[in-house]
């Protein structure tokens, strides 16, 4: 349904380091690059990191998160840990996530910017 998002940072330098490595794990990579501006996907962009005078204020009750899709479990959790290594804090260390469904293999991080992702794969096992 969507063909791309954009989100707003306050440094596009310090996106980069974060999204280059949180997405490497998943196959996805800086694919357009522009002062201020950063475009990841695999084949296309689909996530335009974008510098912003006024990025969106981070807010843990707002229910806004982006879901990245993982090609095996493994992806996620080497999503997770290069994601804390890259500025990211935990927000759900990589697991099953029964109450979502019972192949539901997720990790959950936030960003320097405050913007909360998800890594998920569905394959069993």
């Amino acid at each position: 349904m969507l063909d791309h998002v954009s989100i707003g940072v306050r440094d596009t330098d310090a996106s980069k380091r974060f999204y280059d490595a949180a997405l490497k794990p998943l196959g996805y990579t800086c694919l357009s690059q522009s002062p201020g501006s950063l475009g990841y996907g695999a084949e296309a962009v689909s996530l335009w990191v974008n510098e912003a005078q006024r990025p969106v204020s981070a807010d843990g009750e707002s229910g806004l998160h982006f879901c990245f899709a993982a090609p095996t479990r493994s992806s996620v959790d080497a999503f997770h840990a290069a994601a804390l290594r890259a500025g990211g804090s935990d927000n759900g260390a990589p697991g099953l996530r029964a109450s979502y469904g019972e192949n539901y293999y997720a990790a959950f991080v936030v960003d320097p910017d405050g913007y909360r992702i998800e890594a998920y794969c569905g394959a069993a096992g």
